[in-house]
C-alpha cells in the first residue's frame, strides 16, 4: 500500500489501537528465543534482543549461532567495542554469515573504515545477495566513498529488491530529497513510514523534511504524535524549535531547543538553530560564538560566513569584523551584503578610505552572471598538473580558472573525475572547467549528471545561468520552477524566476514570486525588495511600493536597485539626484524597465 499525509495518521493510530487489543487478546504460545531475539531486533530494542541472546548462550547455544546478532544488538546499543567482540572473527555459521559479515561492515562503516567495510559487505554479498538492508548499507558506504553515482544505483537496487522495506525507502528518500527537493521526497517518506509506522526517526526525517517543504502544519502534527509515543525523544524538541524559529516565536524555540539536549552543541543544525535564535533576540555575541564554531567546521559555507559578520557588526565588534573578513569582502565572488557589512565596520573604527571601494563594490548590482572563486588559503599551483584529494582538485581548478587557463583546469577535473567516478562533486567541479573554457554544452552535461545526484542551488544556479548561455531559455526557466517546488524557502530562485516573468510582462506572477521570497527570509534583499516595489508601482499599488522601497532603504541605502526603486517613488528634484547617485555608483542595469 502506498500512502498520503492523508492516511498516516490513520496508520499511527491504527498501530496503537493494535498494541492495546494484542495486551487485551488471549496468550499465544510463547515463540523460540532467537525468534524472540530477532523481533526484538527488528524494533531496535538492541538491550532486550542481548538478554535474550546471553540466556542461549548460557543454556548451551553455540557461540557461532547467535555471534552476528549479538553483534547487531550492541551496535544498536552504541557499543561499537563490544560489537566487534563478536563480529571481528567472523565466527558465523553458514545460516548467519550473510547478516554477520553485514554488521561488521556496519561497524567498519560507522567507524570511518570504509575499505574494511566494503570487504565485509562483498563477503556478506555471498551469502545474501538479494537482501535489501544489505544494499541499502551498501548504497550509503558508496556515498560516503565519493561513489554518489552507483550509491544511487545500490539504492534502486535496494527498493526493487524490498518495495516495502523501510530502511531502503528511506534512503531513497534522503537520496531524493538531495537531488529533486523536498517535495518530491515526501511519497518515499511516506512508504517508508507506512512499511514501519513505529520508527521514531524515520518520522522524525519525515516531520523535518515537511517542514522544509513549508508544510508546517503536517510537521508539527507528526512531531506531536512522536512526543506523545516517547516524550523522552530529545529530536522531536529540536524540529519544534526551528517551526517556532520559522515563526518568529523565538522565546518559545529557546526553551524547545534547550529541552532537545545534546542538539544545541553537538549538531550543525543545532549550533546553526541556537546562533538564530541569539541573532534575532539581540545576543549578539552568543551568536557570534555560535557561527564562529560552526564556520570553523564548515569554512565554505557562505551563509555561516554571512551570519557570523553580521553578529559581529551588529554587536558592534567592529575590529574583529574587519579583520576578519576585509580580504574576503575584496573578492569577486563576495556577496554584496558582506561588503556592505565590512564596509560599515570600517566606517565606525574611522578608516573611510578602505570603506570607500566596498561601499563602491556593493553599491553595484552584480551581474547576472557566474563570479570566479579563488581557491582556499595561499595555493600555489606552480608544478602542479594533478590532485590527490577533492579539496585539492578544487584549488588546483579554482586557480587556473581564476588565471585564464581554462584548458589547464579541464585537463586536471577531468582526470580527478575519472579517478573518482559517480562523484558529484567531481561531475560538478569537471563541469566547472569546461564552463570556464567556454564548453557550454558539456558543462551543462555533467552538471546534469552530478544534479541526479545532490542539486544544491549553487549547482542549479549554474545550470540556469548555462542553459541561458546556449539559449535555453524555456528550459532554464522550468529549471527555477522545479527547484522551488522542491526547495519553496529559497529566495535567489524566487527571485530569478520573478524577473523572468515581469520581463514578459506577467507582473502578478512576479509579485506573487516574490512576497513569498520576502516571507521566506528575503526582506534583506536589496534587489528582492526593488524590484517587489516597481510591480507594486506596475499594478497601481503606490502605497505598498512606498512601503517596501523604504524598507530597501534601511537595509543597504548604497545599492543602485534600492536608489532607483526610491527614485521611482519620488518626485523632483529628489527622482534625479536618486538615479544619479546610482548611475554613478556604477556600470548596473536598471532594476526594472517601466
Amino acid at each position: 500500500m502506498i500512502c498520503t499525509r492523508k492516511t498516516l495518521r490513520g496508520i499511527f493510530g491504527v498501530a496503537v489501537f493494535a498494541l492495546s487489543l494484542a495486551a487485551c487478546s488471549e496468550n499465544t504460545p510463547e515463540q523460540p528465543p532467537l525468534e524472540r531475539a530477532i523481533a526484538a531486533l527488528e524494533d531496535g530494542d538492541g538491550f532486550g534482543a542481548e538478554l535474550i541472546l546471553r540466556k542461549m548462550l548460557a543454556d548451551g547455544v553455540e557461540r557461532s549461532a547467535i555471534s552476528a546478532f549479538l553483534g547487531e544488538a550492541e551496535l544498536i546499543q552504541g557499543q561499537p567495542a563490544e560489537a566487534r567482540r563478536w563480529l571481528a572473527e567472523g565466527a558465523f555459521t553458514d545460516a548467519t554469515a550473510g547478516r554477520g559479515f553485514h554488521m561488521l561492515g556496519r561497524l567498519e562503516m560507522r567507524e570511518g573504515n570504509l575499505p574494511a567495510a566494503g570487504q565485509a559487505f562483498d563477503r556478506a554479498i555471498a551469502f545474501i545477495p538479494d537482501d535489501p538492508r544489505l544494499w541499502t548499507d551498501i548504497g550509503r558506504l558508496r556515498y560516503r566513498g565519493g561513489e554518489q553515482g552507483l550509491a544511487v544505483d545500490a539504492a534502486e537496487h535496494a527498493v526493487k529488491l524490498g518495495p516495502e522495506n523501510s530502511e531502503a525507502l528511506l534512503f531513497m528518500a534522503q537520496l531524493t530529497r538531495d537531488s529533486h527537493g523536498m517535495a518530491a521526497a515526501l511519497p518515499w517518506f511516506e512508504r517508508a513510514i507506512a512499511a514501519k509506522p513505529d520508527q521514531l526517526d524515520l518520522m522524525a526525517e519525515y516531520a523535518a523534511t515537511l517542514g522544509d517543504a513549508g508544510e508546517a502544519q503536517e510537521a508539527l502534527a507528526v512531531i506531536r504524535d512522536i512526543a506523545s509515543r516517547n516524550p523522552g525523544y530529545l529530536r522531536s524538541y529540536y524540529l519544534q524549535a526551528v517551526l517556532a524559529a520559522r515563526a518568529g516565536q523565538y522565546d518559545l524555540a529557546r526553551k524547545l531547543l534547550f529541552r532537545s539536549g545534546g542538539f544545541v552543541n553537538d549538531t550543525p543544525a543545532g549550533i546553526l538553530l541556537s546562533g538564530i535564535i541569539d541573532l534575532e533576540t539581540g545576543n549578539f555575541a552568543s551568536a557570534a560564538q555560535n557561527f564562529d564554531k560552526l564556520s570553523r567546521q564548515q569554512p565554505e559555507n557562505a551563509q555561516v560566513r554571512e551570519l557570523l559578520a553580521r553578529s559581529l557588526a551588529m554587536g558592534g565588534n567592529h575590529r574583529e569584523l574587519v579583520y576578519r573578513f576585509d580580504e574576503v569582502a575584496r573578492e569577486v565572488s563576495a556577496s554584496p551584503y558582506l561588503q556592505a557589512l565590512v564596509a560599515r565596520g570600517h566606517e565606525a573604527l574611522g578608516n573611510r578610505d578602505k570603506a570607500a571601494g566596498l561601499i563602491d563594490s556593493a553599491a553595484k548590482k552584480q551581474a547576472e552572471n557566474l563570479a570566479a572563486v579563488k581557491p582556499s588559503g595561499d595555493f600555489d599551483n606552480r608544478n602542479r598538473t594533478s590532485a590527490t584529494s577533492g579539496q585539492e582538485a578544487l584549488d588546483l581548478v579554482r586557480s587556473y580558472i581564476t588565471s585564464g587557463r581554462g584548458p589547464a583546469a579541464v585537463t586536471v577535473a577531468e582526470d580527478f573525475r575519472e579517478r573518482f567516478v559517480g562523484s558529484a562533486d567531481a561531475l560538478s567541479l569537471a563541469g566547472d572547467a569546461a564552463l570556464a573554457n567556454r564548453d557550454v554544452s558539456r558543462a551543462l552535461d555533467l552538471y546534469a549528471q552530478s544534479a541526479r545526484i545532490r542539486q544544491s542551488w549553487p549547482l542549479a544556479r549554474r545550470r540556469y545561468f548555462g542553459l541561458r548561455a546556449a539559449g535555453e531559455a524555456a528550459q532554464a526557466q522550468r529549471l527555477l520552477e522545479e527547484y522551488l517546488i522542491g526547495h519553496p524557502g529559497s529566495t535567489e530562485p524566487a527571485l530569478l524566476l520573478a524577473r523572468v516573468h515581469y520581463d514578459r510582462g506577467n507582473s502578478p506572477r512576479a509579485g506573487q514570486l516574490l512576497d513569498h521570497a520576502l516571507l521566506a527570509g528575503g526582506d534583506r534583499d536589496p534587489e528582492i525588495l526593488a524590484l517587489r516595489a516597481v510591480i507594486a508601482l506596475r499594478m497601481d499599488q503606490p502605497e505598498l511600493a512606498t512601503r517596501i522601497a523604504r524598507r530597501g532603504m534601511e537595509i543597504n541605502p548604497m545599492h543602485p536597485a534600492t536608489l532607483q526603486a526610491m527614485a521611482m517613488i519620488s518626485r523632483e528634484p529628489l527622482a534625479s539626484a536618486l538615479l544619479a547617485k546610482a548611475n554613478g555608483s556604477g556600470n548596473s542595469p536598471r532594476v526594472a524597465r517601466r
